[in-house]
């Protein structure tokens, strides 16, 4: 995939310092499109349809918010924990901004637990970009695949 201008702007913004401290990127070394790319062909190799994943998140995100920062459990398989921080974050795509919410997920079967932020399911949902290897908040596929079966 090409570096679209596009790319290229969200890219320096996604340095750490920019829009967070860490930024988005991690220890990854790849331009975005690259990661973007590669992440797309990993998640069609594991089965993971990008929205349908993206809407169980959204799902767990909105009903861990009931449990008004305490963990809760969801459709029986799901502990969910949400917190908020005062603030907000700028998407680095430049198209929103968005609410310093965290979802912590623990899937009850496998014992696989990940991370996220509502900006990071936005980067997920619109962007197809799961955050660089390294990331606090990236989505890793092969958690995913694990949290979503």
């Amino acid at each position: 995939m090409k570096m679209s201008p596009e790319l290229k702007r969200a890219q320096e913004n996604m340095e750490p310092g920019v829009i967070t401290s860490s930024g988005f990127l991690g220890q990854d070394t790849r331009n975005l499109a690259d990661i973007i790319e590669q992440d797309e062909e990993t998640l069609q190799k594991l089965g993971i349809d990008i929205e349908e994943a993206a809407r169980i998140l959204r799902e767990l995100l909105e009903e861990g918010r009931r449990g008004l920062g305490e963990p809760i459990t969801v459709r029986e398989k799901y502990r969910v924990q949400v917190t908020e921080a005062r603030g907000f974050l700028a998407c680095p795509f430049e198209d929103g901004i968005f609410r310093k919410t965290n979802a912590e997920v623990l899937h009850l079967p496998s014992g696989a637990a990940f991370l996220f932020s509502e900006l990071s399911l936005h980067l997920f949902e619109k962007h197809h970009f799961l955050q660089g290897i390294g990331s606090p908040f990236r989505i890793d596929p092969q958690i995913l695949k694990k949290i979503l079966s």
